[in-house]
């Protein structure tokens, strides 16, 4: 992997789903085959990062687009760290990020669109979802006991609940793109072996050990429901104007690398550019700028 030459390639592409009708997660790797030197991934993120840092001013002065970045995973896969290094030079006041835990009881007495809907991005900004309106097809599908303390009816509680759960993400977010929020969607792809490698190190670090929940290990022995559910929302919810992209996540500076890079190409293709000023308003400013060096300073002075 040549440095300076990533972002640039957008070789991220490798990894966006926007047909899900034939995919498969067992065709998708953890790692990637390509090797990378860990301080050639750190300097080239920075550069990524600089660039995307560049772009935001413009999104925000623009006041046209927004951008909403999804992130989902199995525990450990590295979400946090991701959003806090490709975000590390955003202007916060343009850029805001939610994390979405178990329901509270307000949010069970909603759809279960309403407590993301709320948090979306407004024109000009950045919004990131740390897990999102997905875990309903996602941890609910997997844990289906969860649906009845959403108190729905009974006769809407069918076989046909996940599916009808897909309609409704991919019309919202139709809805989302027709609106102008441009939607990217990271499944950050974790092997089981990483995962007990991370965990053991948890345990093992004492600078680490509040990351560890036992709770964990519990959703751990769901795996292979996890995985399914994750194929079948990848597959069902996965389109041009709202892609998956689906990162081998078992090397997380390759994994930040691919996010920042889709991030950073999203970016691009928006042919973003700060507002053009009608020509009396740009002679207004050169007589401002006139009256301020003509000012005398000792007005201001206590």
């Amino acid at each position: 992997m040549a440095k300076n030459n990533i972002g640039k390639n957008n070789f991220s592409k490798i990894y966006r789903v926007e047909n899900g009708s034939k995919f498969q997660l067992k065709d998708w790797k953890t790692s990637s085959d390509e090797k990378i030197n860990e301080d050639d991934a750190e300097d080239e993120l920075k550069e990524i990062v600089e660039e995307i840092s560049d772009l935001q001013n413009v999104l925000y002065a623009d006041n046209k687009w927004s951008l909403l970045l999804i992130f989902q995973a199995m525990d450990a896969a590295g979400k946090d760290s991701t959003i806090k290094n490709i975000l590390s030079g955003v202007n916060p006041q343009g850029c805001e990020v939610y994390a979405f835990a178990r329901p509270s009881i307000e949010e069970l007495g909603h759809d279960f669109l309403w407590r993301t809907t709320k948090c979306l991005p407004q024109r000009g900004n950045i919004g990131v979802f740390n897990r999102s309106y997905y875990e309903e097809t996602l941890v609910a599908r997997v844990h289906p006991e969860l649906l009845k303390a959403q108190s729905l009816p009974n006769n809407l509680l069918t076989e046909n609940i996940w599916e009808e759960r897909f309609e409704d993400i991919c019309a919202f977010e139709k809805h989302m793109a027709r609106s102008g929020t441009k939607i990217l969607k990271f499944f950050l792809h974790l092997s089981p072996e990483e995962q007990k490698a991370r965990f053991i190190e948890r345990i093992e670090n004492t600078r680490k050990n509040w990351k560890f929940d036992k709770n964990d290990l519990y959703e751990r022995s769901f795996w292979k429901k996890y995985m399914y559910a994750y194929e079948e929302t990848i597959k069902h919810t996965a389109c041009e104007h709202a892609p998956w992209y689906v990162i081998p996540a078992d090397n997380k500076a390759y994994a930040r690398l691919a996010v920042a890079d889709a991030v950073l190409s999203t970016l691009k293709d928006l042919d973003l550019k700060y507002p053009t000023l009608s020509n009396e308003i740009v002679v207004s400013l050169k007589s401002y700028k006139d009256s301020l060096k003509k000012e005398e300073l000792d007005i201001y002075k206590i």
